[in-house]
């Protein structure tokens, strides 16, 4: 079942249960998901991996928009924010913790051969398919400067 399939089943239901808060994220994701499909060069379907970066985009979006509303004492819309994030992040893959990042980029290390910094884009080039949508980024990058220096 594609995450559009998916998004349509729990969009019957949030309207079964009159659960606007849900509903609006699902209508967003579902937005996100036509936008892409009719980009410029899109495929029909989207690849599981183009899923997930989506997902963690909306999510992000949601979390910086959280961030800014609280600075500006509006709780009301932290909420709605919070919300959409919660039900976003009920369709993401668990993320690696960092300790299954550490041995994960250790191997990559030794797979590349990497010296020290100066071998750092190569472990990333490596890190960033096998990490896709698995763990935070930022993370990874850290670890790998921690390692690698």
């Amino acid at each position: 079942m594609t995450l559009e399939q998916k998004i349509m089943s729990e969009m019957k239901l949030a309207m079964k249960s009159k659960d606007q808060a849900k509903l609006r994220a699902l209508r967003a994701i579902k937005n996100a998901i036509l936008v892409a499909k009719t980009e410029k060069g899109a495929a029909k379907e989207l690849s599981e991996e183009q899923e997930v970066k989506l997902l963690q985009k909306l999510a992000k979006q949601r979390n910086d928009s959280i961030e800014l509303f609280a600075k500006e004492g509006r709780d009301d819309l932290v909420q709605k924010e919070q919300e959409e994030v919660n039900v976003i992040d009920t369709f993401l893959p668990e993320l690696m913790s960092e300790e299954e990042i550490e041995k994960k980029v250790k191997l990559l290390i030794e797979e590349v051969n990497a010296q020290g910094m100066q071998d750092m884009g190569k472990v990333m080039g490596k890190a960033s398919t096998q990490f896709a949508g698995k763990a935070d980024m930022g993370e990874v990058s850290k670890k790998v400067r921690e390692l690698l220096a």
